[in-house]
């Protein structure tokens, strides 16, 4: 038997089918409407506490739409993963360190993109 904490989802899981259900729309969503777009039986007031934990990171922003709000993304997915990153980065004591071991560890063809983005930003 699978019990109720067993049938939870990470809350990154959650706020990644939140983000998506958002970019798709394109227009501000209520809580309801992403429910609705989100067909996983997750709780309105559970969708409404992701959203507002977005908000509060400055993932999404909302506007007043009746007594509530409707939540918009930010950024797109590739700014979204350029702030996770720089959010890593900024909790790690030794950057230079964690900047050498994440170049390290980039396959070859990442590595020739990210030469290529660093010597195009320089002219």
């Amino acid at each position: 038997m699978t019990s109720a904490k067993d049938e939870r989802r990470p809350a990154g899981e959650l706020e990644a089918s939140v983000m998506a259900a958002l970019w798709a729309a394109g227009v501000p969503l209520t809580p309801g409407r992403v429910q609705l777009e989100l067909d996983s039986g997750l709780a309105r007031t559970t969708v409404t506490t992701i959203l507002s934990r977005l908000h509060e990171k400055g993932i999404v922003g909302r506007e007043r739409q009746g007594r509530g709000y409707a939540y918009f993304p930010v950024q797109d997915p590739p700014g979204l993963t350029a702030r996770r990153m720089h959010s890593e980065l900024d909790r790690d004591d030794d950057r230079e360190t964690a900047l050498a071991r994440f170049v390290a560890q980039l396959s070859p063809d990442d590595e020739r993109l990210l030469r290529d983005l660093l010597e195009s930003g320089e002219e």
